[in-house]
């Protein structure tokens, strides 16, 4: 039963936005029709966002094995699902109650102090409740001691996460109504202030000039579909023809099967644009209920795709730059002593692009450029670095792929190897998440009272 409840009922990102729209719903008194209406729609449109991500993910599977045939790379590939797959076989239990216990904490968090979200992406909470879990369990620290402690640093991260990011949500998005729930956090923030740093003048990736011949690449669906193709013909001429027929399309022409990848791609992208656009259309007037009745004037978190429809040009911009960033990186790493870490597509290209919205957001083309360029290196050296503090899970072949695991691995493991006492270690880690919470708070709650006042 708690398998059930934890893994297939909470552990599923669609039934778990679900469950607060239908939970708003009832808490506004809506009528039968527009409850069972709204609820499905929510779910409905988590699953078209999910569909289109497994989509990508499929086709960025190819051109993964493709890259890999070209040009004889042997590294770490960072991916959030594997690692997690591999860990539950040993840390189960203490993922499920720190998953659960964390969400706890997260509304008694919103509930009661000035960070009003509610996160809402759910897989990224069980990814980083696993993480917590393995790092605390490999220092020592386990039982009631380990969920509590996990418990409330997970629901930390699950308020601090989004309110870090709010100010800069607001301006891509033009409204407050929802926020970002997404553990890649770090390298959005910082691609925002790089944008910031670089982007005086800079006009948006959404201003871009196009010819009149050119006008069909406005479609985004084109631009994608185009954009993809070219990549997917340069790596299948590396690769080479008989790999891909003999290995990869069951003897299909290489160049047929490459633009048929690359329009796959563009096919998820446009997938996942429509199920985000559902979900915001539900989801949004559903959770006033929750925000009035439970947390008030919480906001929901969702995850990265929710702002991609803000700035299409900024999500392939930063797709591709990070990408570069993280191709670079392999030559680098080696430079420092560390692990190479080969560049996964799916973490550079949903990380990737929310970094090129965001940093677009605040410096424009040159923001999205070099915001996104800063997302791809955090997203090489943290995962890199965070390999030692994993335990045996290190030696795994892969390894948690966006910003935030990167940064919360790195701190708790090196703080729990340096303290020996785990009642210290406990301590300092509190005061460290008090410390964050009381460095945010008066500026929360200034944004939170100008925004009342527009």
């Amino acid at each position: 039963m708690v398998d059930l409840i934890m893994n297939d009922v909470l552990g599923t990102p669609a039934i778990l936005v679900g469950i607060f729209a239908l939970v708003g719903l009832i808490a506004q008194r809506k009528n039968i029709a527009d409850v069972v209406s709204g609820t499905l729609k929510t779910i409905m449109g988590f699953v078209i966002l999910d569909a289109g991500a497994n989509v990508i993910v499929l086709a960025l599977g190819q051109f993964s094995s493709m890259f890999n045939e070209a040009f004889n790379v042997d590294g770490v590939i960072p991916n959030n699902e594997a690692i997690v797959a591999v860990a539950q076989q040993s840390f189960g239990t203490e993922t499920a109650m720190i998953m659960l216990f964390g969400m706890i904490v997260n509304i008694l968090l919103a509930r009661f102090t000035p960070y009003k979200y509610i996160f809402l992406t759910g897989h990224h909470t069980m990814f980083m409740a696993c993480m917590i879990g393995v790092i605390l369990t490999t220092g020592g620290i386990t039982g009631v001691t380990m969920v509590v402690v996990g418990s409330i640093i997970l629901g930390a991260l699950m308020v601090l996460s989004p309110a870090m990011l709010q100010p800069f949500t607001r301006k891509i998005t033009g409204s407050d109504d929802f926020a970002i729930g997404h553990f890649g956090s770090i390298g959005y923030f910082v691609s925002a202030l790089v944008g910031k740093a670089v982007g005086k003048n800079s006009k948006s990736t959404e201003e871009l000039k196009v010819p009149k011949s050119l006008g069909f690449l406005r479609d985004t669906s084109v631009s994608v579909s185009l954009t993809m193709v070219i990549l997917f013909f340069v790596v299948a001429a590396f690769a080479g023809p008989a790999f891909i027929e003999s290995e990869l399309s069951g003897g299909q022409n290489f160049l047929v099967f490459a633009f048929l990848q690359g329009l796959t791609f563009a096919a998820g992208v446009y997938i996942i644009l429509a199920g985000v656009r559902m979900l915001l259309g539900e989801i949004v007037p559903a959770f006033k209920g929750v925000a009035d009745r439970i947390v008030p004037n919480a906001k929901p978190a969702l995850d990265c795709p929710a702002i991609f429809p803000f700035a299409g040009n900024a999500v392939i911009i930063g797709f591709l730059f990070s990408f570069i960033a993280g191709l670079i990186s392999m030559f680098l790493l080696p430079l420092f002593g560390l692990k190479v870490i080969v560049p996964g597509l799916v973490p550079h290209f949903f990380t990737g692009a929310a970094a090129g919205v965001f940093g677009n957001a605040t410096g424009g083309r040159r923001g999205a450029v070099i915001g996104s360029m800063a997302n791809g290196f955090l997203i090489s050296f943290l995962p890199a670095l965070l390999l030692p503090v994993l335990g045996t899970l290190g030696f795994e072949g892969t390894t948690f792929g966006d910003a935030d695991f990167g940064v919360v691995g790195i701190v708790l493991g090196n703080l729990i190897n340096l303290i020996q006492s785990n009642l210290l270690f406990i301590v300092i880690a509190l005061a460290l998440i008090a410390g964050l919470f009381a460095l945010g708070w008066k500026k929360v709650q200034k944004v939170e009272e100008e925004t009342k006042a527009a």
